[in-house]
């Protein structure tokens, strides 16, 4: 990371107050039709009210260069059902065992394009999970050689089911990964004291 960045951890009522700012991470990130992003939005929204919430972002001064969060996966939900489902109908019960018994789900993990390739997403990955009380994490990503699929993997996740297309988009293929907790590498351990809460307002 740059020498001024820092990462700070976002309380759920002001992660709910900020979804407009980190929506335009997540917009220059992703590159998603304008049409979704309200959708987005209104997801990103409710999720700050799930068990386990957390988020973490990582901040140049003021300018918030990248975020990522997640909470705890349980049935009921609708990652964790759908995705439950389609590794029982490709045969894959037991990995639905193994990892989505006790899981924390990464919903999202974006950096500004121009804040990429310096280690912020690593950085963002490692400190979500730490301290976790779940066994594993689970997230989905976009299939094909890509930068996150390759991060992920040197994390220790694994890809548990390939080519899953959500309802709704069946243009857009995602791989799931899963891995166990703590994730692998130097960022896995347990950091001294807890990150500020974020003041920013947005």
């Amino acid at each position: 990371m740059a020498a001024r960045t820092e990462l700070r951890e976002l309380a759920p009522p002001a992660f709910t107050h900020s979804v407009p700012a980190l929506l335009e991470i997540y917009e220059a990130a992703m590159r998603p039709p304008p049409d979704q992003l309200p959708g987005r939005a209104a997801v990103m929204a409710s999720h700050a009210g799930y068990p386990g919430f957390g988020c973490v972002v990582a901040m140049d001064g003021e300018r918030p260069l990248g975020f990522a969060y997640a909470f705890h996966g349980r049935e009921g939900q609708w990652w964790h059902d759908v995705v439950t489902e389609g590794l029982r109908l490709h045969g894959r019960s037991r990995h639905a065992r193994r990892y989505l018994t006790d899981p924390l789900e990464i919903a999202e993990v974006h950096v500004l394009p121009d804040a990429q390739n310096r280690g912020l997403g690593r950085s963002l990955l490692h400190a979500l999970c730490a301290r976790r009380p779940e066994r594993t994490a689970v997230l989905s990503t976009r299939t094909g050689p890509t930068a996150a699929r390759h991060l992920y993997r040197s994390c220790g996740f694994v890809e548990v089911l390939e080519s899953f297309s959500f309802p709704g988009s069946p243009e857009q293929p995602f791989s799931i990964m899963a891995a166990r907790l703590p994730l692998l590498g130097p960022g896995a351990r347990r950091p001294r004291g807890r990150s500020p809460l974020w003041p920013w307002t947005g």
